[in-house]
């Protein structure tokens, strides 16, 4: 044990303390009485000196407690001894020279002996630790005084033990529960007194039964009778079985076998319970290290009595993992320990002997620090903290009222989830070539090249009006090439690379002739309006002060790959169908993962398109690492976990030293590597859903286009007989204003909130605004389309 002060553990449960300082005396203090349930932590200071055990002791540990005795002599009834008068008892129950104490109400139905031999309590080291035993106790129960009951009285004479005879089942049973014996000895050879297996099996469904050996006395066999089984005797309850022997030296054999047998094995037993149990309630702080000091367990309790004294007891020690530590031991000394009702609940026990320690285990370390000096009331709201850090979900929100609308339980469900309901014989492949080469493409032409008409358009890339579906269809749905020549070249994306404008615009066909235009949502245009926005966010004054340029051009190509080879399908589909690319990615962030695997497939196998060939290597992994982060930002299961993470260490710092510096002077923090990621994921997140941003006719058109790409997939999960992922997108249903209005409430509004709050963008939240009123008129007047029937 790592502690100072030694524990003593009695028999019966109790909690001896002997201090390091005492020069091993035990601790004086006075005795608690124990009840007759008396558990095993309640605390018992031992108070008398060691005495030596006399002679004739029978074998055993040491004993250090002196017990009293009453002189007894083998032989006739007479007068009981112990000096007060006694009521007389019938014929049956005489005393017989030993000192008659009642053990119960039934008191002419018991009788106790004390050892005519001076004994005392015996000191029993399990390991490290020394226990305390008291004498053991044996209750003899016969209905009837005979020479086999006297040899059990004597023998426990003998041995020092003391005994109890009881002459009825209840008086035996209400003596046992009085005084908890080691040892019961039920007389079996006749029945017509009572039931011995019925006795053994009351006493077996009390408590206290758990650690008590139980003895059957059996008749003699005759020679021509068979050995009897043992096995009723065992289902009764029963232990051992004696054979009839009133030899008072075979009694004493089988008394001592008992006790260095059973006794001794359930005697350590509860020691440890108690150990346990004590450490669970005290009031000090514990450390328990094996042989060599290495730590196994560090325990720190709260002790809610103000007035407590304490005293500290230091010592160095040797760690397998640390150089040398001091550890100290604080001993409570106050005078009567707090009930349980008053103590406040204990707090994570603190693991030292680790070298590393994450940030989370540091927070839970200062909760626990805090908790120590804290009222209780503080104290249990600091539990409550402490619970809910250790579940797995930290960021995403129960669901509320909102979410009892079908539509948002529906789309929460297919997009935060990977639906790991898979059916065997439903494999979804995919039928597109996904490395379609570039080499059948046209010949690349640099941004000078550029048709009027598109290059009319691209003037106003630069605004948030820009109308993304125009340029889809002057360019015949090839809206990436050319949107992200204009774009990149604005952001010197050719120079941070060192590669020319043609390798450049070789890549962008690459990528965009892995976008399947099939797709009503996710094809190559919604990855040039990713990219739009992306470049527009990046021009924001706070957001371009907080990025170098590898995080711009990082961003900038994580946009237009984040969904390249879109199959039109949730990942939930894909998991729920077994697909190749489901399996794959172990049904984890599936779709984001292939993006960008397929992505850098595609642009490191032709030199022709790599637009990563002549960066030195460690510029090419940050890069690559921070576009790979970004496109896994899309995944939705962990949106709610980059949103908060994004208004605990941006928002509330930012706004925290607004206030207090009165000026708009960009933040201190901003620049943080950590803070740079969570910026850069929040910006391709919000980039990748801001079509609700948009003006209003921008918006409904996406609106439209999502909600037949989920029509489709439904479509197909009925065809196919997988289950429905989002059962409200049934096209024969399904209310797209509702959808709309959920999807908005759930994810965007507090998204954009944060976002705004960092990037300071005033028109998209006025465009949320008009788009979200919009969608509320028309499910007010029940229509379920993108428009009034009047407007279309």
């Amino acid at each position: 044990m790592g502690c100072a002060p030694s524990i003593h553990v009695s028999q019966s449960g109790v909690i001896y303390c002997r201090d390091a300082d005492e020069a091993g005396s035990p601790r004086r203090t006075s005795r608690v009485a124990r009840g007759p349930a008396a558990p095993l932590h309640g605390l018992l200071v031992q108070t008398d000196a060691a005495d030596a055990a006399p002679p004739g002791r029978a074998p055993g540990a040491p004993r250090t407690a002196r017990v009293r005795r009453a002189r007894a002599e083998p032989g006739g009834g007479g007068g009981g001894g112990g000096g007060g008068a006694a009521p007389a008892a019938p014929a049956a129950t005489t005393c017989r020279g030993r000192r008659r104490h009642c053990c119960s109400s039934a008191e002419a139905e018991t009788q106790t002996s004390c050892a005519s031999v001076q004994v005392s309590s015996a000191e029993v080291r399990i390991g490290p630790m020394r226990l305390t035993q008291d004498p053991i106790q044996v209750l003899l129960i016969f209905a009837k005084e005979d020479s086999q009951s006297d040899g059990f009285w004597w023998a426990c004479d003998r041995a020092g033990y003391r005994c109890n005879i009881a002459r009825t089942p209840e008086s035996a049973l209400e003596c046992f529960l009085d005084k908890h014996h080691e040892i019961i000895v039920i007389d079996h050879r006749q029945t017509q007194n009572f039931d011995a297996e019925a006795v053994c099996r009351s006493i077996r469904a009390t408590n206290p039964s758990e650690h008590t050996v139980i003895l059957a006395v059996v008749s003699q066999a005759s020679g021509d009778r068979e050995e009897t089984s043992v096995l009723p005797l065992l289902h009764a309850g029963f232990n051992r079985r004696f054979m009839e022997n009133s030899s008072i030296i075979a009694c004493y054999n089988e008394l001592i076998q008992i006790e260095h047998g059973e006794v001794r094995s359930q005697f350590k037993l509860r020691a440890c319970n108690s150990v346990f149990t004590a450490l669970d309630h005290c009031h000090e702080a514990i450390e328990i290290t094996s042989d060599d000091h290495v730590i196994q367990l560090h325990k720190v309790h709260r002790d809610s009595a103000d007035n407590s004294q304490t005293e500290s007891h230091s010592f160095r020690y040797k760690n397998r993992r640390k150089e040398s530590i001091d550890v100290k031991s604080i001993s409570s000394r106050g005078s009567d320990a707090p009930s349980l009702q008053n103590r406040r609940y204990p707090s994570m026990a603190r693991i030292h002997s680790m070298t590393i320690e994450a940030p989370i285990t540091k927070v839970i370390n200062i909760i626990n620090a805090a908790q120590e000096n804290s009222p209780v009331t503080v104290a249990e709201a600091l539990d409550r903290v402490l619970e809910i850090l250790r579940t797995t979900e930290l960021y995403s929100p129960q669901l509320g009222t909102k979410d009892e609308d079908p539509h948002t339980s529906d789309l929460v469900g297919g997009l935060m989830t990977d639906g790991l309901r898979r059916l065997s014989g439903n494999e979804y492949v995919f039928t597109k070539n996904v490395h379609q080469s570039h080499s059948h493409l046209a010949m690349p032409i640099t941004i000078n090249d550029v048709p009027p008409c598109i290059a009319q358009l691209l003037d106003n890339e630069e605004s948030w009006e820009f109308n993304i579906f125009e340029l889809e269809a002057v360019t015949h749905k090839r809206p990436l090439v050319y949107l992200g020549l204009k774009v990149f070249s604005r952001f010197g994306v050719c120079e941070f690379l060192h590669c020319s404008e043609t390798t450049l615009r070789a890549w962008l066909q690459v990528i965009e002739a892995n976008y399947h235009s099939s797709n009503a949502y996710h094809n190559s245009t919604h990855a040039a309006d990713v990219l739009h926005a992306t470049a527009f966010f990046l021009g924001k004054e706070r957001v371009k002060g907080s990025l170098d340029q590898l995080d711009e051009v990082a961003a900038l190509i994580a946009a237009t790959v984040h969904d390249v080879d879109h199959p039109g399908r949730t990942n939930s589909f894909l998991c729920n169908a077994g697909s190749e690319l489901a399996v794959l990615y172990n049904d984890t962030a599936v779709l984001e993962s292939h993006h960008t695997a397929l992505a850098f497939q595609l642009t490191v196998k032709d030199s022709k398109c790599n637009i990563f060939k002549n960066i030195d290597r460690n510029h090419y992994r940050t890069l690559r690492q921070a576009i790979i982060d970004m496109v896994l930002a899309t995944e939705m299961t962990k949106h709610f976990e980059h949103v908060n993470k994004f208004v605990n260490s941006i928002n509330k710092p930012m706004a925290a030293e607004i206030e207090g510096s009165d000026c708009e002077c960009n933040p201190t923090g901003k620049n943080f590597p950590e803070n740079q990621i969570l910026i850069k994921r929040m910006m391709i997140k919000c980039a990748d859903v801001a079509n609700p941003c948009r003006p209003l006719d921008l918006c409904i058109e996406w609106a439209g286009r999502i909600s037949e790409e989920y029509f489709a997939q439904t479509d197909e999960e009925k065809r196919q007989g997988l289950p429905v992922v989002m059962p409200v997108f049934d096209r024969n249903t399904c209310s797209i204003p509702k959808s709309q209005i959920s999807f908005i409430d759930y994810f965007i509004t507090d998204m954009f909130d944060a976002w705004d709050a960092f990037a300071h963008l005033p028109a998209l939240m006025q465009h949320l605004a008009d788009n979200y009123k919009h969608w509320k008129t028309l499910d007010d007047l029940k229509c379920k389309s993108l428009r009034l029937p009047s407007d279309s």
